[in-house]
This record gives C-alpha cells, structure tokens and sequence, in this order.
C-alpha cells in the first residue's frame, strides 16, 4: 500500500469518534421504510460539516440524498443504508431478549453501521483527493428503505445512479469476505377483491365474496408452486380478510405477494402467472380485482474486476485487534443461538480444498473476525434479496462484508440488535471503511480496470441496457 493511499485512510482513524458516535445516534433512533427522518438528518449534518456537496430529495423521496466531493471523472458511488426493521426493539449488550419498547423497531440488520461505515469511506477518499489533486468525484449515497421498500430501486429507475462509472458498498454480518453471490430478484403485489356484502344466511346468493376469492387465488398459487422453477420463490400474506363476521358474506378482502427468482425476467413472467391466478378468482367469485404493483428488486450482477479489487484491499488493511473482554462478549452472545446456522462451513463449501482445510479450524470458535475468507468463485443467488441489485444493473457494483457481530449470529434478530453498539461493532465497521475507501482510491488510478468492469457488466446483461421492474408510475411505499 503506497504512502499517499495509507495516509489517506488515516482519514478514517482521525473521524473514528465522529462515526462511531453517527451509528449509535441512529441505532438509538431505529426507523423503518421510508421513514428514517433522523437518520437523513444526522448523516446529511455530518457530510455538510465535512465539506461534502448534499444533494436532497433524490428520485423525489425524501430520506433519499448524497453528499458528493471531487471534480471530474471517474466518478465512483459508495452506497449506504440506514433503516430499521419493525418489532426488533432490543437493549444494547444485553444477552438475553430484552425490547426497550415492547413491539418497537430495532437495527437488526446492521444498516446503523452499514451507511456510517462508507460515509467513513467517502472521507478517507476526499483526503485522498484533497491531498493529491487528482480527478476524480465521490458520492456518498443515502438509500432508505432497503427492508421492504426497494428505495435504490426506485432511485435507480429514475436515473440517480446513471452518471457512476462505478459502485462499491458492504454489509454487516458474522464474516470478513468479497461477496461473489447473486441474490433473488423479486416483485411485489397487492390484489384487493371487490365484491358485495349479504346475509350469509339469509341471502348468500347475494353476496359475492372477496374472502372466496383470496382463497381461490391463494389456492391458484398453491398449484402454481408446482409449475415454477425449483429455485423461485412464491410468499403471501392475507392482510385483509374483510371482517370477523362469519355470517356477513364479505365485501372486500386483500392478499400481498412477493414473488422471487435468481433472474428479474423469470419473477416478470411468475408475475404474469400469479397475476393470471387472481383474475381468475375473481371471475370464479364474480368481485372485481384490483391489483397494485408495490415494488420490485433486480437480482444482483456480479463484477469480477471490482470484486478482485475489493479482495486485494481486505487483504491489505490490518485486521482490527479485539481484547479478552470483547473475545468474553462474543462468545456470550454466540452462546445465545440456540441453532447454530453454519455460515462458515457453507462458505468454506466454495473454496479450494487446501483454502478450505486451513480455514476449518475456526469453526466453534463464538467471532470469525480474526481472518479473511478468500475469494469464491460462487456466483449462485443467495436465498435472499437486496435493492443493491438494481444498482449493479445501472454500473459495476460489488460489495464486501466484515464481521460485525459474533459467529452464527442469525440475521434479523433481537442479537444483532444488541451488539449493534459494541466495540466490535464498531471496530469491524472502520476496517469495512478503509477497504471500501482503498478499493476506490485504487479504481480512481486504474481506469482500466474500471473500462474492464464495465465492458463485463454489458456482457453480463446480455448487452442490453437496463429495464427497471419497476413501472414508472409506481411511487415508494411501505409494507404495511
């Protein structure tokens, strides 16, 4: 690592106080969906006081911004995230299930770290401007809603990602890898039946029932499950059932799917499917059917020549130094899983033999944080889903993670929530920042490399531009 480029990631070390503080400032202030009002203040403060250019508002969503430094190009994106899940309340560093407010929201997924981490990022590669005069711009991207509300998809059909040459982002988790994987690309949609309310007893052959067809499609559904590719995914929820009356013939009744397949044109034609199935409930219960699209996610594009530059810089910065007493919390909260979930024996099913064999000795151990996972060659789609994907459909786009909590820690649990201030926390989410800020520093001095993720990424989409899954009158909302 030459001295200009460490000198700059010191940047990260001076500021570690300030962010630090940032990621528990939100952690103690957990929104959910569209609503991270503090969060975007917080972080919007922050870049202001550190001379970033803040652009608000973006794609018209309001806890939507950037904070942008540089002049000229290459222009690289560091994307952040900072929503809460619902239900995850959770005092800090307690190791038992213990809600600060029963049914309260709490960071579960780490995002209190992830956007804090790559605005640590974004400073450490001004310095590095600042320092050199070199050409170049870095913009710091504030995207809500990752949890159920596909922000960076709607802020990427509608072009606030167009002007990148290129993306780097992480996300929290139990080891310290590149991420090589796909993910499930999904689509999202609610159908309400409309029919007409009656006696059931004494004229039910007045009523038509919303209820009848919410079943009739769910049961349309069950025999589709059939017909679909062994990977796709089909989930529901009943969210109306149109009343607890069992001798009123309800009126209206709703049900909301999400739909999910390794490619987004498998989930657009699974769509046409389920769509086709709700159609017919109506018909069969003679009610009306209205349909809303809620939103869609992109399944993720890989990009080797970024990915390869993101390995070189995890292997580069030091590994953070944990003590006895930070080695005695993890494995109190590692004692806590009751079903211990094997992510490190599944990683380690994706390297070489002899990588594999050296790196086995850690299993058991409560934090794998004390080593880096070598790069896999798995490009298979993760069970899960994530808006990076649309970005990575827009410009090349990878990602890392480091291990911000202890070992096997499952995700989206009240755990996560109750590490989300510790000092291992807060360590893995500065090392998260130098990688991701060298990765830049190194792509700002190679366009090469970044002329060589693009011309992968065409191939990748079978050079066709891209086609958001998101209509354009579609607008963001919530789940609930």
């Amino acid at each position: 690592m030459n001295e200009t480029k460490t000198l700059a990631l010191t940047a990260v070390d001076s500021s570690a106080d300030e962010l630090n503080q940032l990621s528990d400032r939100i952690w103690e202030s957990p929104e959910t969906c569209y609503t991270e009002t503090t969060a975007t203040k917080l972080q919007i403060e922050f870049l202001r006081e550190h001379s970033f250019t803040v652009e608000e508002n973006l794609g018209d969503i309001p806890t939507a911004f950037s904070g942008s430094f540089g002049s000229g190009s290459p222009v690289i994106g560091i994307l952040g995230e900072f929503d809460a899940l619902s239900g995850l309340s959770q005092e800090a560093g307690v190791m038992e299930l213990r809600p600060i407010e029963t049914g309260g929201n709490g960071h579960g997924c780490g995002h209190q770290l992830l956007g804090t981490a790559s605005i640590g990022a974004a400073l450490a590669v001004k310095k590095y401007l600042e320092t050199t005069g070199a050409s170049g711009t870095v913009i710091y991207y504030g995207c809500p809603a990752e949890e159920g509300g596909a922000g960076k998809g709607f802020m990427a059909r509608d072009g606030v990602f167009d002007g990148l040459d290129c993306a780097v982002t992480w996300h929290p988790g139990d080891l310290n890898r590149t991420s090589t994987t796909s993910s499930l690309a999904n689509i999202v949609a609610r159908y309400k039946f409309h029919g007409c309310s009656a006696h059931a007893a004494g004229a039910p052959h007045l009523g038509r029932s919303a209820l009848d067809a919410v079943t009739l499609m769910n049961v349309g559904a069950q025999f589709l499950r059939e017909h679909v590719i062994q990977e796709a995914r089909i989930h529901y929820a009943v969210t109306d059932t149109g009343g607890v009356s069992p001798n009123v013939v309800q009126a209206d009744a709703e049900v909301l799917y999400m739909m999910r397949a390794p490619q987004i044109d498998q989930v657009r034609e699974i769509y046409a499917r389920v769509h086709d199935i709700a159609r017919g409930a109506a018909l069969m219960t003679g009610t009306e059917m209205e349909e809303i699209f809620v939103k869609a996610t992109s399944n993720i594009v890989p990009n080797r020549a970024i990915e390869e530059v993101l390995q070189k810089n995890l292997e580069a910065v030091p590994l953070p130094e944990f003590d006895e007493v930070e080695m005695a919390f993890a494995k109190g909260f590692y004692d806590t899983v009751a079903v211990k979930g094997g992510s490190l024996k599944k990683a380690l099913k994706h390297l070489k033999p002899e990588q594999a064999m050296e790196l086995e000795k850690h299993i058991g151990e409560p934090y794998y944080g004390t080593f880096i996972l070598p790069m896999s060659d798995n490009e298979e789609a993760s069970p899960g889903s994530s808006d990076v994907g649309d970005v990575s459909w827009v410009t090349p786009t990878a990602q890392i993670n480091t291990a911000t909590w202890a070992a096997e820690t499952p995700g989206h649990s009240w755990q996560i929530v109750a590490q989300g201030k510790s000092s291992i926390a807060h360590k893995a989410q500065l090392f998260a920042a130098k990688v991701m800020a060298g990765t830049v520093i190194d792509l700002l001095n190679e366009p090469e490399t970044i002329e060589k993720a693009k011309k992968e990424l065409d191939y990748r989409r079978g050079h066709k531009p891209f086609e958001s899954p998101i209509p354009k009158g579609v607008r963001p909302s919530t789940l609930k």
